[in-house]
């Protein structure tokens, strides 16, 4: 448990949240500044900074409880489908820094956008996909 980490305060029931489910591994509960109502957050037990140090088998067991819940959020809010998102560092726009996966329900012309898209300048498609390639290990 870090000190200064809300969402262990929240594991650890020093501070309330209206939680959906809890299993041995992993906790949902509601955002309190949701995007749209039934907003959950899926987080591990055991402290980690985001997904770049998150390991393999804990991550898994957080999707695990992120698909076991999706369809009850999506239903249990009225929503028409959800958003399944991720923010790691801040330049990504992670506030919390315990890794944790967003559940936002989606209804028809509610005000939340996905990002937009850009183009590949020339050559520039095939070099970032070979730079990828040649990191993965």
């Amino acid at each position: 448990m870090e000190e200064d980490c809300i969402f262990c305060k929240i594991i650890a029931k020093e501070i309330p949240a209206e939680v959906v489910f809890e299993n041995q591994h992993t906790l949902a509960f509601l955002d309190i500044h949701p995007n749209n109502h039934g907003h959950t957050l899926v987080i591990p037990k055991k402290h980690y900074r985001n997904v770049f140090d998150t390991p393999e088998d804990v991550w898994t067991e957080i999707m695990k409880t992120v698909h076991h819940i999706a369809g009850a959020v999506r239903d249990g809010s009225g929503a028409k489908g959800v958003n399944i998102s991720n923010n790691n560092e801040r330049v990504a726009h992670q506030e919390v820094f315990h890794t944790h996966i967003h559940i936002i329900p989606r209804f028809e012309n509610d005000p939340h956008k996905p990002w937009g898209s850009k183009s590949y300048e020339d050559g520039a498609f095939t070099a970032v996909a070979e730079s990828i390639r040649n990191r993965i290990t």
